[in-house]
């Protein structure tokens, strides 16, 4: 058994795309694992490469709102596979030479580097920053996790350039792996166990150089499959948190830090309101803050009740966002089975009667979907304005491991098989002849309230 602590290095790599933005991303799932390892007598470091709040920052997060704000950007050389695509391509995120001086000063090579990761079709961004730390440390491991590594496991261990490939759930691996990589072994468990989130230290936001906004998980996993997500696959357990356990973490963060704005990463809040959701939105308003609450994964429009949305509006959730998809209800079966237009209608006219206005509530709708015609993503932004909330387009990605995988395959103008890169719904894979980049303004301005 090694004697000495340890020293771990966590990284959350730069994104190389035509586009990238920080509404409210974080790395949880790495910052989890770092207050997991600090917790259990790990000493701990971090860079994140996506810090909009670096001290040599021009900006330092000034253009800012709830939190969210744009990252850095470098203009770089497109790749060779994406050619075709007449747009500028960027590594968003701190300089090289930041990274590089960061990295030199550590008081020396970690024992262990470990990398998270996210869309698939940024692995070029974290093929940059293992080639980095590797010119600094070139005999520190380094392990790769996150959804990149999980949904396409033999690329990453053929390009990403990590010595190793961890997939699935990190939380739950993590003292095992490091102490076979470190020979350091926690004497205690610290009541940590991985299938309950109420034992799990908070993430470890602290690290960063400032907390604009705090994601927070309620639940982890989904209940739903539907044909063109991966959760269920990324997280096969829905497991919930107890209220009480969310509210001591919303009142850490609030009082200790100042927050203001949290932003819910469950992929299922309202499912089981009466159990998980209602008690939690109760209470949020009993303590009495004013604080702001906000939905980017979506609410399930099933769920949506007039306690709920009532509950919601005073506990000050402010960004609300519907898992819609589409307008197009006869034909949606081969997607998923979430919601009618009845359902719609009831969910908005729920949210309305609670105070939410149209600027609050949006309808994600996905558009680049294999055989998908242009005319009902129209028709569908269409619906959403008549209901007077705002529709918001999501680029349809597709994404291995999912019922539509196939699917796409079949109608991409790419061979996604052979790169993830060609997965980037930035470039609209599955879009058919029709699509033109006139196409996207049509359907910017068409959504436009």
């Amino acid at each position: 058994m090694k004697l000495e602590t340890p020293n771990i290095l966590l990284v959350n790599p730069w994104i190389h795309d035509f586009a990238a933005y920080d509404f409210w991303a974080k790395p949880m799932g790495l910052l989890y694992i770092a207050a997991i390892l600090k917790t259990h007598g790990f000493s701990v470091s971090y860079i994140d490469c996506l810090d909009r709040f670096h001290p040599k920052s021009p900006s330092s997060g000034s253009k800012s709102k709830y939190g969210m704000g744009p990252y850095l950007k470098t203009h770089i050389e497109k790749p060779k596979l994406l050619s075709d695509i007449p747009r500028n391509f960027s590594r968003y995120g701190i300089k090289k030479e930041w990274f590089e001086a960061h990295l030199k000063s550590l008081p020396g090579p970690p024992d262990l580097v470990l990398i998270t990761s996210m869309m698939t079709y940024w692995y070029p961004g974290v093929q940059e920053t293992i080639k980095k730390i590797r010119e600094i440390f070139p005999k520190v491991p380094i392990l790769l996790g996150g959804i990149y590594a999980t949904l396409c496991p033999k690329h990453a261990v053929k390009y990403s350039g990590a010595d190793s490939v961890i997939t699935g759930e990190g939380e739950g691996q993590i003292l095992k792996i490091v102490e076979e990589y470190t020979g350091f072994s926690p004497e205690s468990s610290h009541g940590f166990e991985s299938d309950d989130l109420d034992s799990y230290p908070y993430p470890a936001f602290y690290l960063q150089n400032k907390i604009n906004y705090v994601p927070l998980l309620t639940s982890r996993g989904c209940p739903f499959s539907c044909a063109y997500c991966a959760s269920s696959f990324l997280m096969p357990k829905h497991i919930l948190r107890s209220a009480e356990s969310v509210i001591e973490e919303i009142e850490f963060w609030h009082k200790k830090y100042e927050v203001l704005d949290f932003v819910l990463y469950d992929d299922a809040f309202l499912v089981d309101a009466q159990k998980h959701a209602i008690p939690i939105l109760e209470g949020i308003i009993k303590t009495g803050y004013k604080l702001r609450f906000h939905t980017p994964n979506a609410v399930h429009i099933r769920k949506m009740s007039k306690e709920t949305a009532d509950l919601m509006y005073k506990a000050g959730f402010t960004t609300l966002r519907l898992g819609l998809e589409t307008g197009i209800f006869e034909s949606r079966e081969a997607m998923d089975s979430k919601v009618t237009r009845e359902e719609f209608t009831n969910a908005v006219k729920c949210l309305s009667g609670a105070g939410f206005g149209a600027r609050q509530i949006g309808a994600y709708l996905l558009a680049g979907l294999p055989e998908q015609e242009i005319e009902s993503v129209a028709l569908s932004i269409e619906m959403v304005k008549q209901h007077k909330i705002t529709p918001v387009i999501a680029y349809y990605t597709p994404i291995p491991h999912t019922d539509l995988w196939d699917t796409a395959n079949l109608f991409s103008r790419y061979d996604l098989e052979s790169d993830p890169i060609f997965t980037n719904n930035a470039i609209l894979p599955c879009m058919g002849k029709e699509f033109t980049w006139a196409t996207v303004s049509y359907l910017k301005n068409l959504a436009r309230i």
